[in-house]
């Protein structure tokens, strides 16, 4: 594995994150939404456990027998579609060990210990503007683009698959420039590489 040294930014306004699989060609998901293609075996796999573990759903750091450390995310927003394939599986919080927004326009009651917003953007400044720790966005690629005036950094785990179609890793956003550089690239046997990105100040 080859890793470069992150660049640490000083003092500054928390985070919002978008921390995220995508394939070579910048899909997020398949067409049905799933993301099976993507390799879940690998040397990748330790570095997703060992910095990223607040970012795992609870029951699965639970079924891994594994503590969230709570170092990197304090809170998660997704998009209603994200949020429904666990609600599906019978899910009320995937993310119960941190606080949770889910944007949607429904007005359906939010479960205990969801909150639902039908305004992203107005809700992530106001928690931008709250102590904690970074803000985990966790997709899906329509809330991407909403969001993306307020995104901080992009980590990117690229995974070594061609899609050729799907859920586009920022929606269908029209033309639009927003500058970011590149801060780390770790490169793993698996074929993974984590590309992190933080908003450029130029």
């Amino acid at each position: 594995m080859l890793t470069t040294t992150k660049v640490v930014i000083g003092d500054m306004m928390r985070e919002l994150v978008y921390y995220v699989a995508v394939s070579i060609d910048g899909y997020i998901a398949a067409p049905d939404g799933s993301y099976d293609a993507f390799p879940i075996e690998g040397d990748h796999m330790a570095v997703y456990l060992s910095d990223f573990a607040d970012a795992l759903p609870s029951h699965v750091l639970a079924a891994l027998g594994v503590q969230p450390p709570g170092n990197r995310f304090d809170t998660v927003i997704q998009g209603r579609a994200s949020y429904d394939v666990a609600r599906a599986a019978g899910i009320e919080r995937p993310y119960a060990h941190l606080s949770e927004f889910v944007a949607t326009r429904s007005e359906a009651a939010s479960p205990d210990g969801v909150t639902f917003t039908a305004d992203a953007l107005s809700t992530v400044r106001e928690l931008k503007r709250r102590e904690g720790l970074a803000i985990y966005l966790c997709g899906g690629g329509s809330l991407a683009g909403e969001l993306l005036p307020e995104i901080d950094r992009l980590i990117l785990k690229r995974n070594p698959v061609v899609l050729g179609d799907g859920v586009r890793l920022f929606g269908a956003t029209g033309a639009v420039v927003q500058n970011f550089d590149l801060v780390s690239c770790r490169r793993f046997e698996s074929g993974v590489v984590i590309e992190e990105y933080v908003r450029s100040v130029r």
